[in-house]
């Protein structure tokens, strides 16, 4: 558990309650149907229950919280709707984001991309699956600064968001790494060459990786999704 009183200096408690149980979601550390309390987090960090039910509310708004009315609050499920929706929409807006960025990369969002992809591969070679969901968030950011279109990684990190449970348990249970590794290059030399419908096909390629694995997983572990 983190230091909260220094925390605090710079963030809510709500904040600071609304990081720490969406990293313990997406890590998976907090399974689908895991049930939290309330009061039991409100204790484990020191504070009164608002600030806990407030970040729960959050939460509950990103589709990673189920919160129902006198029964417990479950880490909410896998939903074939909300994964096909939030998928059509991350590939719409990453697109646009794809093409513009090929139009306004200059050599230093060049540079940018390809200190990325370097520490990328130090960590495919390390193994370290945790990194690399970071510094594919820092790629895709990274893309919609050299767009200029900054604010589009909000969209597309609050749709990454509902599926970013299913990329941890593809990315430890299955290696991928490496391919999605390929799947930056590949993307990165097309915005690099000024090539926006290269770079757009290279996207949607990298994009569907998931698809392939959802069943796998889905069959695994029935009881991570919505019957």
């Amino acid at each position: 558990m983190p230091e909260t009183a220094q925390i605090r200096d710079r963030r809510t408690s709500v904040d600071l309650v609304f990081d720490y149980l969406y990293d313990e979601i997406a890590a998976l550390k907090l399974r689908p149907g895991d049930k939290i309390s309330e009061a039991e987090i409100a204790a484990q960090f020191n504070i009164s229950r608002q600030p806990v039910r407030d970040a729960f509310s959050r939460l509950d708004n990103l589709g990673l919280l189920l919160i129902r009315p006198q029964r417990a609050t479950e880490v909410k499920r896998f939903s074939w709707r909300e994964i096909t929706k939030a998928r059509f929409v991350r590939a719409a807006v990453e697109a646009e984001v794809l093409r513009r960025a090929s139009i306004e990369c200059d050599d230093l969002g060049a540079a940018q991309l390809d200190a990325n992809l370097l520490m990328q591969s130090a960590v495919v070679k390390a193994g370290n699956y945790e990194k690399f969901t970071e510094l594919d968030y820092e790629f895709h950011k990274t893309i919609c600064d050299i767009a200029k279109v900054d604010f589009a990684f909000e969209v597309i990190k609050q749709e990454k968001a509902k599926v970013d449970r299913l990329c941890t348990l593809s990315l430890a249970k299955e290696n991928r790494m490496a391919v999605l590794l390929e799947d930056h290059d590949a993307i990165t030399a097309c915005i690099k060459a000024n090539d926006g419908e290269g770079a757009v096909k290279a996207g949607m390629v990298h994009l569907s990786r998931l698809d392939e694995t959802i069943k796998t997983i889905s069959d695994a572990n029935a009881d991570y999704f919505d019957p």
